[in-house]
């Protein structure tokens, strides 16, 4: 089996890999796009992408290729906790302080804000496609004065110091993947333990009917359908045309979901099942 996952080699997304799937052959693509285009082009059996950090939020890029590009289904959820640190290459260890510019991740970038305010006001940060990236650029860069942030395993693939640990903002901070198929995937060869059932579904209000979010809620709150989230995004055809993405906590069955689904279609929406799947958690966080 092989998965596509955001690369290069000992982003987090690789160490979300390397503990869903030991197995399995990983396969590194610089984009989160190209990871999808591998599972529908059939280079490999899953991918397994970033959808949302728990301090800045949806992968709106994951959602949108999602919905807008590609219809793969939500096969598995994992979600890890995640440690920053900023990265400089050997041979400015010493002096680390005064580097120029710092590379990473626009989300590592902003989870990392106040330290940078304090420590690094002043110089400016550069986005890059992963934290890996970041550090691999540093490796590729020895005499420029720059540093990365990135996990402990992007300072150990890459050859790179630990400058500073544990810069994020705040300790509590988890990111979700998600795990993609073109059929039907059912997930058995992890250690990892089973959290639950989650059923994410995309909703399309009908434009002419006030009070129709309201309906749908209710739709879900009397069958005590439990929502862990519902988030709105455009539709890319005008302005204040939305749809909403909702997670509801439990497996597809044969009566809840599908009777919440259909008095939602009755009201005039447009549903569409993205998956329903098994959810897993990283007790141990990477450092």
């Amino acid at each position: 089996m092989k998965v596509a996952f955001l690369g290069p080699k000992a982003t987090f997304t690789d160490l979300a890999v390397r503990e869903m799937f030991p197995s399995f052959e990983a396969i590194p693509y610089m984009t989160i796009p190209d990871c999808l285009d591998a599972v529908m082009e059939e280079k490999t059996d899953l991918a397994l992408v970033p959808v949302e950090n728990a301090l800045e939020g949806s992968v709106n890029i994951t959602l949108d290729y999602l919905v807008h590009e590609m219809k793969l289904p939500i096969v598995g959820e994992i979600t890890a906790p995640i440690k920053q640190h900023l990265l400089v290459h050997p041979n400015h260890k010493e002096n680390w302080e005064d580097v120029e510019i710092i590379y990473s991740h626009s989300h590592a970038i902003a989870q990392c804000h106040k330290f940078l305010h304090s420590t690094f006001k002043g110089i400016p940060c550069e986005n890059m496609t992963s934290t890996a990236a970041a550090a691999k650029y540093l490796l590729e860069h020895p005499d420029n004065k720059m540093a990365a942030i990135a996990n402990d395993l992007a300072a150990k693939e890459y050859g790179l110091t630990i400058a500073k640990s544990n810069i994020h903002d705040f300790n509590f901070n988890h990111t979700r993947f998600i795990i993609l198929a073109k059929d039907t995937f059912e997930i058995t060869d992890t250690h990892l333990p089973q959290k639950g059932y989650k059923t994410t579904v995309m909703v399309t209000l009908p434009s002419d009917r006030s009070g129709a979010l309201h309906q749908v809620l209710s739709a879900f709150a009397w069958r005590k359908l439990n929502l862990s989230k519902i988030e709105s995004r455009p539709m890319k055809t005008g302005l204040g045309n939305y749809f909403f993405i909702i997670d509801i906590e439990g497996q597809m069955d044969d009566v809840l979901i599908p009777g919440a689904m259909a008095e939602l279609e009755a009201l005039g929406c447009g549903v569409e099942v993205l998956g329903s799947y098994p959810y897993f958690q990283i007790e141990k966080g990477s450092e």
